[in-house]
């Protein structure tokens, strides 16, 4: 089965709760990854209000910047932080 994201809440700060279509649902603080790549499209959303601009689309979350990370990535820096 591929693994897709089916929901995406804002929580506080850079943390999202995620519901996967597998039944996995937790949350996942996203500040680590935004602010350790120095690659523009991550230094875009230190600003909190276009990291809270997402959607859940292409099965994944997406940013108005056209950054979107792939489930599986997600799924385990869920894992890690947990």
């Amino acid at each position: 089965m591929l693994l897709e994201v089916k929901q995406a809440n804002y929580i506080k700060d850079y943390k999202l709760h995620i519901n996967f279509n597998d039944g996995t649902e937790g949350n996942v603080d996203f500040q680590e990854t935004i602010f350790h790549d120095e690659r523009k499209i991550f230094k875009e959303l230190r600003d909190i209000g276009k990291f809270k601009d997402f959607q859940v689309a292409l099965n994944t979350v997406c940013w108005s910047n056209n950054l979107d990370l792939a489930p599986e990535y997600i799924k385990e820096k869920m894992a890690e932080q947990n």
